[in-house]
């Protein structure tokens, strides 16, 4: 039966509603015809019947690795527990050989068992119902077992592993994993520019209206990695104009409203950033003179954010640190004959459903380069953009 979409609310909404639900994470594993082994991370696994015993999982109809798996001869479908999302991070990353490096056993029918997941649950595809941009796929359980009786990894509210912490595995579905794809598709172009410029590349992805999250970042030889931000970071003006820009007036109020006791001027400034990136497709900000590390205070309120489990006092103090910046965020367009220290280039990049939610961000820059220079580098960062945006068609 044909579904008519009749529903007036945004796809945001949708997204919110639903995540006020928690589900588990769970990696389907199978052997191809080759016995190649395939792995794919799947964050909507549910039971569904007892006699028959049958479970499912719904995968995205793009996923390519879900079309392997249509011809395998069985499944295996392994429960995680709270401490692996480096596990389930380092699969959804691959597009191939997804369990290099991964001790896993095999289950009794031959299929994959992570080491240390809960639980795994052997199965034969039993039936595949079309469900919008997804596949509802029902299993038949075969043999199944309790192998690691801990507390499991779940999704809920934007918090991995408990209800009150967040994390970039609370958004690990069909919004997140297509972000991550597409940055590591396109790891050799963002390692190059790196290369070429001397500097950190970053691509983050918007995990909500509230926090981005790193997926990729390339350094070139010299460059300290850890100069660099968090893997996760609270969108707080500065952080995250990049894609509030292309929300509603709301959002952007919302997102300006969060530098709290901050004055007018300030505020201005980032409204009109807003309105900069909107009309040329980039950010730049500038380091003050005579400053050693202008990043070192947003740096550290970066790192205490991703230890999660953070106090309303806590995050008060850390959006605070934020806003206190003293890299020049003031619009300026710069001249080919003069030079600046440039603290960061920053450039959205549009997904196939015109959102903006991933950023490409270049930092740690060469000193004193010429406005000709800067505009050198925005031409290479824009060629890595129209990769990004050619690669998140696609989901391994």
């Amino acid at each position: 039966m044909a579904i008519t979409a009749t529903a007036q609310f945004e796809a945001s909404v949708f997204r919110e509603v639903m995540g006020h639900y928690p589900t588990g994470v769970v990696v389907v594993t199978g052997r191809d015809r080759d016995g190649d082994v395939l792995a794919m991370v799947v964050g909507t696994f549910n039971s569904v019947s007892l006699d028959p015993p049958l479970v499912s999982f719904m995968p995205m109809k793009t996923s390519r690795t879900f079309a392997k798996m249509l011809e395998c001869d069985s499944l295996c479908i392994n429960i995680l527990g709270g401490e692996q999302e480096d596990v389930v991070l380092t699969i959804a990353q691959r597009w191939e050989n997804k369990l290099d490096g991964i001790e896993w056993f095999a289950s009794p029918s031959g299929n994959p068992v992570l080491a240390d997941s809960v639980a795994w649950i052997d199965s034969t595809i039993y039936n595949t119902v079309e469900a919008g941009d997804h596949w509802i796929v029902l299993c038949a359980v075969t043999d199944l077992a309790v192998t690691n009786p801990v507390s499991p990894l779940i999704f809920f509210q934007g918090g991995y592993g408990s209800f009150v912490t967040t994390s970039l595995m609370a958004r690990m579905d069909h919004e997140i994993l297509p972000a991550i794809h597409a940055a590591h598709g396109a790891r050799t172009r963002i390692e190059e520019l790196a290369n070429a410029i001397g500097c950190e590349v970053t691509v983050f992805t918007a995990v909500s209206c509230d926090e981005m999250a790193t997926v990729l970042s390339a350094t070139s030889p010299g460059v300290a990695r850890e100069g660099g931000l968090a893997l996760r970071v609270p969108m707080v003006p500065p952080i995250g104009d990049s894609y509030v820009f292309a929300r509603s007036s709301d959002e952007q109020k919302r997102w300006i409203g969060r530098l709290r006791g901050a004055s007018d001027e300030v505020k201005a400034v980032h409204l009109e950033r807003l309105d900069f990136v909107r009309e040329h497709g980039y950010l730049i900000a500038f380091l003050p003179p005579q400053t050693a590390d202008a990043y070192a205070e947003m740096r550290d309120a970066t790192e205490r954010y991703g230890h999660g489990r953070l106090t309303p006092a806590q995050e008060r103090s850390i959006r605070e640190s934020i806003g206190r910046s003293p890299v020049d965020y003031r619009v300026q367009h710069v001249e080919d004959s003069s030079t600046y220290d440039v603290g960061s280039l920053v450039l959205p990049v549009r997904d196939p459903g015109g959102d903006y939610s991933l950023t490409l961000r270049l930092a740690q820059l060469p000193p004193q380069a010429s406005g000709a220079t800067i505009r050198g580098w925005l031409r290479q960062a824009r060629e890595v953009v129209a990769a990004l945006e050619d690669n998140r068609e696609v989901q391994p």
